[in-house]
């Protein structure tokens, strides 16, 4: 079975009445639980249900978008998309639900330690906690300078979703800068359609020193961007930190490279912040779900 993708919730009702039905062949006295992961998508604490794209269980049923319901809508405190959760499914005699809905905070084991404390007191010494926007809020307008040294502004692109993320091209670590644009490349390849008409990505460098327009448009051919769809984007070091304190982006220059740290944020229709992930621990398939998602909205 694949990853269910444009209608996800009548494929996945019939997936967890089958699950429902092998949880009684087994058992039929006591309940099925199985531990589970993944992203959250939407959450409606009123019907105690919250929709995740979550990893495949295995020899139980493949990654998918599947929503769930909670016995108590308290397990829902704080869930917004784009948080990773992990969560126990209970699957009983009739129905099932999941419980102990836990936030998966990102802490990254692939860093250097100290170059990890560092970027922590950067955030504290900046105030940058507090600048950071909320998911529901407006996203300030502002604008860079795309590989083709054209002038693009966030504003330019209301009515549409945008997806917003954050690398340097001397990046020489794969699971950093390398997967987060990887991941918009799978999304700009799942979404083709959507490209332009209702969907744009930014790539925002936290390195204008470098990154010069040049040197993105090379970067980007990586890609195979389409510079009127998927901009790299750079700018006076002042407009780019703006830029990057706005979605919690820290960074600072390193021995010639740089230490950072990594956001991927979903921006929808109106300008409202929808979701600002942290870490590189989601996978491409969970961007796009929720990309989708928005674009639904």
């Amino acid at each position: 079975m694949s990853r269910f993708v444009g209608r996800p919730f009548r494929g996945a009702a019939v997936t967890f009445a089958l699950l429902v039905a092998a949880a009684l062949s087994v058992n039929a006295q006591q309940p099925v639980r199985h531990a589970m992961s993944g992203m959250v998508l939407n959450v409606d604490a009123a019907r105690r249900s919250v929709i995740v794209s979550h990893d495949a269980v295995p020899g139980v049923m493949p990654a998918m978008t599947m929503p769930f319901e909670v016995l108590d809508a308290r397990e829902l405190t704080g869930l917004v998309p784009g948080t990773i959760v992990s969560f126990t499914l209970v699957l009983g005699k009739e129905n099932g639900h999941i419980e102990r809905v836990k936030v998966v905070r990102y802490q990254s084991v692939e860093q250097d330690p100290l170059a990890a404390r560092r970027l922590r007191l950067l955030a504290d010494l900046t105030g940058g906690a507090s600048k950071v926007l909320a998911v529901g809020q407006s996203v300030p307008d502002f604008t860079l300078i795309n590989q083709d040294r054209q002038r693009i502004s966030l504003s330019q692109f209301r009515g549409k979703v945008v997806g917003v993320n954050f690398i340097y091209t001397s990046c020489v670590l794969p699971q950093f800068c390398y997967r987060v644009a990887n991941h918009f490349s799978v999304v700009r390849d799942r979404l083709r359609d959507r490209m332009g008409r209702d969907l744009v990505l930014l790539t925002v460098t936290f390195d204008p020193a470098r990154d010069t327009p040049a040197r993105l448009a090379q970067y980007a051919s990586q890609w195979k961007a389409d510079s009127r769809t998927w901009h790299f984007m750079t700018g006076d070091a002042p407009d780019v930190e703006r830029v990057c304190r706005m979605f919690g982006v820290d960074f600072f220059a390193d021995e010639g490279l740089m230490s950072h740290s990594v956001r991927t944020a979903v921006i929808d229709r109106q300008g409202r912040l929808v979701a600002n992930i942290e870490g590189n621990t989601y996978t491409a398939a969970q961007l796009g779900d929720l990309v989708a998602a928005t674009l639904k909205k």
